[in-house]
């Protein structure tokens, strides 16, 4: 019997309750097909609340701390073990659509990177590309999050061949940054939007792929809800500001919590102390102050209405996430073909007072939406508890086709507990942040109840009690009748990390 595939969707920085089948506020007809069909699993989470190490621990199957891109800025380096090499030898294609992001826009002499300037725009060097990159055989790759000015590769040579010349337009303003002006309404037409390139492409591939009867590993790879909030119309008006739930933060909720939580609701908080190497700090800023278009601040009406083109940026990906769902069954491969949606990562539209992303590892920014379809063997129709993490997806995938795991790999192999033949595969889950050498460097472990986060050489902490305040609004981290909870989370915490540890040579001998 051939060896099942593997199409792996993923969208940047979507919340866990962004899909229609259990938020009503929201329409994703597609996403909503894959939940009827195959198991969500509501308990998933990233390695971290960023891309570059969530992404690069997808593909190696290993934590942030381990294979070495910790924080965004970082690269994964050229020498880590990924699991595309695996999916190769044992003889499937490869391929990668869309964000990589497993390297910094700045190049330097020792570590030098594909997905920085002056490469990222040299479109003759991409048109002929042919090399790997980190297992996948055949990459397709850009770098956007909305207009940003970073769009190049194979995105921009694919907008050209459809005749869509004038494409800096709507990407690099005269500044050579973001247009600041440019609010919810992109005017880029949907046609040439890289919805359209991700499902586009990674349809042809999939064709390649059936008529030359191979088995695949594929990563179709979107960019959006990722802010900047802009989307092309009509779906920037999909959704009306005043009939959504706008989430805010609860007066007080801070006052128990680090004193880094309380400083983002100032207008002009002072994080100097946490910035070591001069380096802003992605969440450590004002909120009260976040900037969208050229304001410094947003009005009542941004944070309604960023929230509903937040929404519209998940509605016109559920499209062209249809559309490759669309071609899988018209080729007859939906049923032989593994498919899992998740995201990278989380994200902040108002909970706690925070928006967008950052070192605070509340359950909205680190935990995932997360479904796996497996017609006839993954159970449809199921939503699961059991914990799962972004590191568990390569180990699992493996499994799943029957080919051997690497001893390095760390995550923990799923492929019982996606059956349905096993309740749960662990027991916790863990959460890294480390933005600089030591000052902003966190770790949170969650289990099925409580969560507990600690910081490097601070005294200070969080513990939050999932089933009871499920909205993390009390940190018990200093309350004195919860303290041997807290001994206890210490001690859970300091063994999942020796758990953890990499053992990438197996003991074969006794001496």
């Amino acid at each position: 019997m051939k060896k099942p595939n593997i199409l792996l969707i993923t969208s940047d920085q979507q919340h866990w309750n962004t899909i229609g089948a259990f938020n009503p506020e929201i329409h994703t007809p597609n996403l909503d097909r894959l939940v009827r069909e195959g198991t969500t699993f509501d308990r998933a989470y990233c390695p971290n609340p960023t891309c570059t190490p969530s992404r690069a621990s997808i593909i190696t199957g290993m934590y942030p701390s381990q294979h070495g891109a910790w924080t965004l800025g970082t690269k994964l380096l050229e020498d880590r073990h990924t699991v595309g090499e695996d999916f190769k030898q044992a003889g499937y294609r490869t391929g990668l659509i869309g964000k990589a992001h497993f390297q910094p826009l700045t190049s330097t002499e020792e570590f030098p990177s594909l997905e920085a300037y002056p490469v990222l725009q040299d479109l003759e060097y991409w048109k002929n590309y042919k090399d790997g990159f980190y297992g996948f055989e055949h990459v397709e790759l850009a770098r956007n999050h909305t207009n940003e000015a970073h769009v190049g590769q194979h995105y921009a040579l694919w907008m050209e061949e459809k005749g869509c010349h004038n494409w800096r337009d709507y990407f690099l303003p005269p500044t050579g940054t973001m247009d600041r002006d440019q609010t919810y309404k992109w005017p880029i037409p949907e046609e040439y939007h890289y919805n359209t390139w991700i499902a586009e492409r990674t349809n042809a591939l999939l064709e390649q792929y059936h008529e030359n009867d191979e088995s695949f590993f594929l990563w179709s790879s979107f960019f959006d809800p990722h802010p900047e909030y802009l989307v092309p119309q009509p779906w920037d008006t999909m959704y009306d500001p005043e009939q959504l739930t706008i989430p805010e933060m609860v007066p007080g909720e801070h006052d128990r919590n680090p004193p880094h939580f309380a400083k983002t609701q100032e207008e002009q908080p002072d994080f100097t102390d946490l910035q070591e190497t001069g380096h802003g700090i992605h969440g450590y800023r004002s909120h009260h102050y976040y900037e969208y278009g050229s304001r410094k601040r947003l009005t009542e009406y941004d944070k309604k209405k960023l929230v509903a083109v937040y929404y519209g940026m998940i509605s016109m990906m559920d499209k062209y996430i249809g559309h490759i769902l669309d071609k899988l069954e018209e080729l007859g491969m939906a049923d032989n073909t593994i498919v899992v949606f998740t995201t990278d990562h989380g994200h902040f539209f108002g909970q706690h007072g925070l928006q967008a992303k950052g070192g605070f590892h509340y359950e909205d920014l680190i935990k995932l939406p997360f479904i796996v379809r497996y017609p006839g063997e993954v159970p449809a129709g199921k939503r699961s508890s059991a914990i799962q993490s972004l590191v568990d997806l390569a180990p699992t995938f493996l499994s799943l086709c029957d080919l051997p795991v690497p001893y390095a790999m760390t995550g923990i192999d799923q492929k019982k507990v996606w059956l349905g033949e096993t309740a749960q595969a662990r027991d916790h889950a863990i959460c890294e942040f480390r933005h600089e050498p030591t000052t902003i460097h966190q770790k949170t472990y969650v289990d099925e109840r409580y969560k507990i986060t600690v910081y490097y050489n601070q005294t200070y902490g969080e513990i939050f009690d999932l089933q009871e305040d499920p909205g993390e609004l009390n940190n018990l981290w200093d309350d004195p009748e919860h303290a041997p909870l807290k001994t206890e989370l210490l001690l859970k915490y300091a063994w999942a990390e020796l758990g953890k540890e990499s053992m990438p040579m197996p003991r074969i001998t006794g001496a």
